[in-house]
């Protein structure tokens, strides 16, 4: 036999597993990796319901040996993630899993999972009760496939081991065989600890026998071919530059927009400061408008502050770049101090500005209120949208909002137009001309509304609340429609009249894009990912929202953008900014075109829209400097240029979906 993996923990600190002491949404969007050693294991569930590590090592026998302890009290349920700690590769197929535990209670269950393809979906053997369960678990369904009564004791550390051989598994209990249990639904996958309650685990032994091993080690060969094959067919980045942010950088709060009315390109990034509780309230403290080009300051409105609280936000913050005059200048839409104003984008003065809404409905109607009552008489506004209820020319529109329950819009003057709640605003509402009379429609969470405020339809949900929206013909057989990730209800694609037509609860839904991802395929590709509880799962789906793949991102801040990156009408998927864990993916989940090595920032990363004027740029930052990255080789030429529908820059939100929709235009130098 050969030993694949070996772990007695004896190379770990006593002390916590590393894990986000703030058990934040940071990870959502943000690239922000746990600090400490982890020796090669990942933890892949993130839950905000408790404080301290899941995972710590210990050394309670008092002679020396370590173990990996879990810490919760986490019984499998619906919408609640059994706690995992997993390592190994995901492609190993047949192979022997042992470990040494103990299990602390007898009432729920601590083992072990194999074949393990993400949190959601493996195989299980597990300490219960009075004897020893054999699990699959897929997605919602943890299905007991088989069980014997056996002793074992609290008191007592056990060894529990698997055989896996092609669909058939068979489980020991201090080296005797329990039961065999056949099933056919995971052929391949690594391994983890798991456990419902505390346990103590060590001794963790994965072995292969010599045709296992050569068969795996040909499986990593095979891949590493292909995936280096096709890079070679893609343009790789190459630095096009880099900007000192000094004291006024700032994580994914940015907006990008011509604010001089040329063709030069800014950014203007806010710094916020944070009232009452938490994220509940940030403000803006400071908006610096920067030159992509050289790097130089246009103007700055208030004070920088040079502290790293200024990247820790995990909301948006209310500001837009958009020529809602139609000047041709771009202005910057923006709320602060309790008012809503319109900046000259040339020099950051205010040309007109209004207060924000009172807070006067009653508070108990309004959905997320912190301790029940109003912080402010006036609206601590979440968030901006451009938006065309008003049904002229060019959207025109302001929408603000609060951040669970209450939207209103005003118009290019400012003059209040109308408000709208019902239970829940979601995170950033889509605007469309739903019903073809030249007005947009906004859906807000589940309720689909009027362009004069009034409730068209709602779905039968009042659990949760949509994070990403979508809208759009995925395949050409089949009408437009809302594709959308609405955290435990799930991945949904609903049509523009309410019915809802495929409905997958694959995890929390976070992320949603699409793009053509798999232009082999028919139509367009729907990726998600998952953030709370079974943390970094990314999902691909065909048009009509039918799995294809599913993976384990072994971090967290995958942003899951679609890319233009080579002009071939193939769009790619961009991760996170890590030259390791990161990068673009192509459709059937390869790297294609990996970040360098090269000590850029990777906390936050977007995509720039046609940066080239065909293709799509990326820009990666932190609180202190701002890289830009383009291709390493010139488009093809060919008989058109690849151009296609992206959304809106003016409409930017960490909360939006992301799509990329075909469209091709003329020939070069036509």
């Amino acid at each position: 036999m050969n030993t694949i993996l070996f772990e007695d923990f004896s190379s770990f600190p006593l002390g916590a597993f590393p894990y986000d002491k703030d058990h934040s949404a940071m990870g959502e969007y943000h690239y922000y990796p746990e600090e400490g050693y982890k020796g090669g294991w990942f933890d892949p569930i993130a839950d905000f319901n408790y404080r301290g590590p899941s995972w710590l090592v210990t050394s309670p026998c008092l002679d020396g040996r370590h173990f990996m302890e879990q810490m919760r009290i986490k019984p499998p349920k619906d919408r609640s993630a059994v706690p995992c700690l997993r390592k190994g590769d995901v492609r190993m197929g047949d192979y022997k899993l042992t470990v040494v535990m103990r299990a602390y209670r007898r009432d729920e269950i601590s083992g072990i999972a194999f074949r393990y393809q993400t949190s959601m979906m493996h195989y299980g053997f597990f300490l219960k009760g009075n004897g020893v369960e054999f699990h699959r678990v897929n997605k919602m369904e943890r299905t007991v496939l088989a069980s014997k009564a056996c002793e074992w004791s609290t008191d007592s550390f056990h060894s529990l081991g698997v055989l896996c051989k092609g669909g058939s598994f068979t489980c020991f209990l201090d080296g005797e065989e329990v039961f065999e249990v056949k099933d056919e639904m995971y052929s391949e996958g690594c391994i983890a600890l798991s456990s419902s309650m505390p346990a103590a685990y060590s001794n963790v032994l994965v072995e292969m026998t010599n045709d296992e091993k050569k068969a795996f080690d040909e499986r990593l060969s095979r891949d590493e071919k292909r995936v280096m094959g096709k890079r070679a067919g893609f343009p790789q980045m190459k630095l096009s530059k880099v900007i000192d942010l000094k004291d006024f950088g700032a994580g994914r709060e940015i907006r990008f927009g011509h604010l001089t009315g040329t063709k030069e390109l800014f950014f203007v990034i806010a710094q916020h400061q944070r009232r009452v509780y938490k994220d509940r309230y940030p403000f803006i403290s400071c908006l610096t408008a920067v030159s992509l080009e050289s790097g130089e300051v246009l103007w700055q409105k208030g004070e920088p502050i040079d502290d790293e609280d200024v990247v820790l936000l995990t909301t948006d913050l209310p500001f837009q770049i958009y020529d809602i005059d139609n000047d041709g200048v771009d202005e910057v839409i923006v709320s602060y101090d309790f008012k809503i104003a319109i900046l000259d984008g040339r020099t950051g003065e205010v040309r007109k500005e209004i207060p924000t809404p009172l807070n006067t409905a009653d508070p108990k109607s309004v959905t997320g209120l912190e301790f029940g009552r109003y912080a402010f008489d006036r609206l601590n506004v979440d968030a901006i949208r451009i938006v065309n209820v008003t049904g002229k020319d060019r959207p025109s529109d302001i929408l603000v909002k609060d951040r669970y329950s209450r939207l209103w819009v005003y118009d290019s003057n400012l003059e209040f137009v109308w408000t709208f709640s019902k239970y829940n605003t979601g995170h950033f509402p889509y605007n469309y001309d739903f019903d073809g009379d030249g007005k947009d429609e906004l859906f807000s969470c589940y309720n689909m509304v009027d362009h004069d405020g009034s409730l068209v339809w709602s779905l039968p949900i009042d659990t949760d609340h949509t994070d990403e929206i979508v809208f759009g013909r995925y395949d050409n057989d089949s009408e437009p429609c809302l594709a959308i990730v609405s955290g435990w209800e799930g991945f949904m694609l609903v049509s523009k009249e309410g019915q809802i037509l495929l409905r997958d609860i694959n995890g929390h839904g976070q992320r949603i894009s699409i793009g053509n991802y798999c232009p082999d395929r028919e139509g367009l590709q729907i990726c998600t990912t998952t953030y709370w509880q079974n943390n970094g799962i990314i999902y691909m789906h065909d048009s009509k929202g039918r799995e294809i793949w599913h993976r384990e991102a072994l971090c967290n801040g995958n942003v899951i953008a679609p890319v233009n990156w080579d002009g071939s009408g193939q769009d790619l998927v961009l991760l996170n900014a890590d030259p390791f864990n990161g990068g673009l993916m192509d459709g059937t989940g390869d790297v294609v075109v990996p970040f360098p090595n090269d000590g850029h920032p990777s906390l936050c990363c977007e995509v720039l829209d046609s940066l080239d004027g065909e293709r799509d740029g990326i820009v990666v930052w932190d609180r202190k400097r701002l890289f830009v990255y383009t291709q390493d080789r010139k488009p093809k030429v060919g008989d058109a240029i690849y151009s296609p529908e992206k959304y809106p820059s003016y409409n930017a939100s960490n909360y939006r979906g992301e799509y990329s929709f075909p469209k091709w235009t003329k020939p070069r130098g036509v």
